[in-house]
């Protein structure tokens, strides 16, 4: 069983998305554990404050270390990662994923506000990660992302074997078009190939257009061009 620690100052806005749908099973199953906790709990005073002005001025607020080393002085233990979420991080990818289903405990620190104090990221985490290049109101959302993505790789909560294998960015590039019933849906119908019951022809089919969608919309992902699809 892999364990998931989230601090937050707003552990409500995560905890609706384990405990519904395959993320829900998996924890009633004991795949996962998921937990979203108050970083306020480990802030000191009588209104246990989290953040301060930064200095040097500027707006808005900052995230004060005390409370965040705390929380995870207190719950770290030897094979936790410790995640902080930040949009200076590395971006997060389907390569990352894999690397972290293989730990057995991850802490994620979310920071709000302005961000975190910067002696978080250079002496307590073990690494930053961003989503993208776009900024979130918080870090418990991007978390939650990060969650959902490494625990469906965990062996068992997806169900079927191949289902997380046969997927977009496992191979380099994107997933290639899925069709189900009718065949003809209002005269929109499905190729033809994939009725034909050539599993060799239809896993042709299936790379080529694989290969064709990645070259046109993430030209990113690969250097190679494009192959003729079946068109039929």
């Amino acid at each position: 069983m892999i364990e998931f620690d989230i601090l937050t100052l707003f552990p409500g806005l995560c905890e609706g998305a384990f405990s519904e749908s395959i993320l829900g099973k998996a924890q009633e199953n004991r795949l996962i554990r998921v937990r979203c906790l108050d970083l306020r709990q480990w802030a000191s005073g009588k209104h246990r404050i989290t953040d301060e002005p930064p200095y040097g001025g500027g707006p808005g607020m900052v995230m004060k270390a005390e409370p965040i080393f705390a929380a995870v002085e207190a719950i770290r233990r030897p094979g936790s990662h410790v995640i902080l979420m930040s949009a200076t991080g590395r971006r997060f990818t389907q390569q990352k994923a894999r690397e972290l289903a293989e730990k057995s405990h991850l802490i994620f620190v979310c920071g709000h506000y302005e961000g975190v104090d910067q002696r978080v990221a250079d002496h307590l985490v073990d690494e930053e990660l961003s989503l993208g290049d776009y900024i979130l109101t918080n870090g418990a959302i991007a978390a939650t992302l990060v969650v959902d993505a490494v625990a469906r790789l965990i062996p068992g909560v997806l169900g079927e074997a191949d289902s997380a294998t046969d997927e977009s960015f496992n191979n380099g590039l994107l997933e290639y078009p899925h069709y189900t019933r009718p065949a003809d849906f209002r005269g929109l119908k499905v190729p033809k190939i994939l009725l034909s019951g050539n599993h060799a022809a239809i896993e042709a089919w299936r790379k080529a257009e694989a290969l064709k969608r990645t070259v046109e919309r993430r030209p990113d992902l690969t250097s190679g061009t494009t192959e003729m699809s079946w068109d039929e």
